[in-house]
């Protein structure tokens, strides 16, 4: 199945581009991040630890833009009437788990990052982490542990146990 996704995204961009760039490009997107980065980088065979670190850099580029400019944005698009509706409903989810996020703090932020499923991550975390007020020195190296507990979460998923002890 990682064969499959990885042609799948060998796909979107032409022939000329390798698994690196298109494992490290993925790893920046929303909802996808390092988790769908570790399965591509293993379907094109990418070793471990290149692939560790193509995912973990991929993952946190758009971290520190959405710490310091997302409130921003948000503000231009509703002014302006784009996509308005979503971006309430993001406020919207963000303010029904404020209090879940709060109430643990950093160790909630810490985890919400951390655990790989649909909805979380660095993007999510980030962006709660922005509507939420948290400062950016705080909320930017939990981020970066968070990512740097799902990346080792996803590789022990793609490459097994032994490829972490034995890089």
């Amino acid at each position: 199945m990682t064969e499959q996704v990885a042609q799948w995204f060998q796909g979107l961009f032409s022939e000329g581009v390798g698994g690196e760039i298109i494992a490290f490009l993925a790893s920046m997107l929303p909802i996808i991040e390092c988790r769908g980065g570790m399965i591509i980088a293993k379907g094109f065979g990418i070793p471990f630890i290149r692939a560790f670190l193509l995912c973990y850099i991929g993952n946190m580029i758009p971290v520190p833009f959405i710490l310091l400019f997302i409130r921003k944005i948000f503000e231009f698009m509703k002014k302006h009437g784009i996509l308005t509706k979503f971006i309430e409903f993001l406020e919207g989810k963000t303010a029904r788990n404020q209090e879940k996020v709060m109430r643990y703090k950093q160790w909630g932020l810490l985890l919400f990052v951390a655990v790989p499923l649909p909805g979380t991550g660095a993007w999510t975390g980030s962006l709660f982490a922005a509507l939420l007020d948290i400062d950016f020195k705080k909320a930017l190296p939990i981020i970066a542990l968070g990512v740097f507990i799902a990346d080792i979460i996803m590789s022990v998923l793609t490459y097994g146990a032994g490829a972490i002890f034995n890089f």
